[in-house]
């Protein structure tokens, strides 16, 4: 039996495949729609063999899925992982929000209790 990867394992290859530039940009292109491996290339100054590498990285993050059609292969965004990294991020976004406005309520509460 084969075991889904945790939360933790998706988070760790999701936000490592989004610390790259070109991948996160090879992404950006996909939002339009999919993509062949050689259109993805296309753009950049590096081989195919690097974007290939990287589209790679992004399959295996579960953030592209790719299908062979003869010699074409074609990848697609597949946002789902995406929208999990976006919710840890969000939750931890609210919390340091929360943080900052206990500290502002501080100060605030400080400086009244100096000017009296």
């Amino acid at each position: 039996m084969i075991e889904s990867p945790s939360s933790t394992e998706r988070l760790d290859a999701v936000f490592g495949a989004l610390a790259d530039p070109t991948r996160r940009s090879i992404l950006e292109r996909l939002r339009g729609g999919s993509l062949t491996v050689s259109a993805l290339a296309e753009p950049y100054e590096v081989s195919l063999n690097a974007i290939s590498k990287h589209i790679k990285t992004l399959e295996k993050a579960g953030l592209i899925k790719r299908e062979v059609r003869g010699r074409e292969h074609e990848c697609r965004l597949d946002a789902a992982l995406l929208e999990e990294a976006s919710g840890w991020l969000d939750y931890y976004a609210e919390f340091w929000g929360d943080r900052m406005a206990a500290l502002e309520r501080h100060l605030v509460n400080k400086r009244k209790r100096g000017k009296s």
